[in-house]
């Protein structure tokens, strides 16, 4: 049965995942179930099941799902279905972290946000412009990076005295060596192709520490897609991340010099580890002025990223009050320095 979904024993309504409790719901009755309890319909699933057309178990209608698709709603009846086939094998997710805010609180919060836009255009802060907004989870790669470095380099200390009526300038030169072991555990690098990743670097940090063991239903009544890459692939992207957090660390093994240059530097990166992971995120869909613009949301810490449009009007405003608060400011310092105050 590739097609998995939740009816509730109580009166055959569907359930969901409710992140604001951790259960699986029904919509009908409201009846609650923890889903550490539920066994998981993925185990009877075979790996080998392949199948590409879906058929929604409530009201027999076809589900249509790209080829990514892992988890998805009816469009005819409005059921969750996840694509169990889809979630064995090398495509079983290692970990999950569920959905904490409600789509209506995510509408809210993101409504907030919009407000909050000091240079945004007027009409874009005060209508209701949302055109949709989707609760995804987004299939990333968490790695744990193990980092051997080694530097070599020539660093210099100048002292500069007076001796009598003479200014004597004292430089002395060192050779630097640093050896360095720097591990980097979840690194999160998003593996699906649809998404953005400079929009996805900037949801983070995410809490961890809420991380789940993957359970199929987690993912009822939201969209998930599989990994369009896999950690070999992301691997050299996982190292680029890095890359300014290596070079942070380098800089401060090496203090105390009035100058540093590097001479030779040699990293070698070892990927000790690459688990599959699902992250939610809200997906916001917002009309303005003809142009559709796509913001996101961290579904655990309501971080909003994306970029707005911009008021023109407002940019010259606001460099004309800056421009003007400077002019009137150099002009009290001058009158001060001509003796404006007694």
């Amino acid at each position: 049965m590739p097609v998995i979904d939740y009816k509730c024993p109580n009166c055959g309504s569907g359930m969901v995942f409710d992140g604001r409790t951790g259960a699986l719901t029904c919509q009908g009755c409201g009846r609650q179930d923890n889903i550490e309890g539920i066994p998981d319909p993925l185990e009877q699933v075979s790996a080998e099941d392949q199948r590409r057309e879906y058929q929604c178990n409530s009201c027999g209608a076809a589900i249509m799902a790209d080829a990514v698709t892992t988890a998805t709603v009816c469009s005819f009846c409005g059921s969750a279905a996840v694509l169990g086939d889809r979630l064995t094998g090398e495509l079983a997710p290692a970990k999950v972290l569920p959905f904490l805010i409600s789509k209506e609180e995510a509408m809210v919060a993101f409504r907030k946000w919009c407000r909050n836009g000091l240079l945004t255009p007027d009409g874009f802060m005060t209508a209701d412009r949302i055109k949709g907004i989707t609760g995804v989870y987004v299939p990333f790669w968490l790695y744990e990076l193990h980092n051997r470095v080694e530097v070599h380099g020539h660093a210099t200390k100048v002292r500069t005295y007076t001796r009598g009526d003479y200014q004597y300038t004292e430089t002395q030169h060192y050779a630097v060596y640093r050896k360095l072991r720097l591990n980097y555990v979840n690194l999160p690098i998003d593996a699906s192709e649809k998404m953005n990743d400079e929009l996805m670097d900037k949801l983070e940090p995410f809490p961890y520490e809420r991380m789940k063991g993957f359970k199929s239903p987690y993912l009822a009544g939201y969209i998930a897609d599989k990994y369009s890459y896999d950690e070999q692939a992301l691997l050299p992207r996982a190292k680029e991340k890095i890359r300014s957090y290596i070079e942070s660390s380098i800089s401060s093994a090496v203090t105390g010099y009035t100058s540093v240059s590097f001479t030779d530097k040699q990293i070698d990166t070892t990927m000790k580890q690459a688990d599959y992971c699902l992250i939610p995120v809200w997906m916001v869909k917002y009309d303005y002025n003809r142009s559709e613009y796509v913001f996101a949301m961290n579904g655990q810490t309501g971080k909003v990223v994306g970029k707005p449009p911009i008021s023109k009007a407002k940019v010259a405003a606001w460099f004309a009050g800056v421009s003007g608060a400077t002019f009137l400011s150099l002009k009290v310092i001058s009158w001060m320095m001509g003796g404006g105050f007694l």
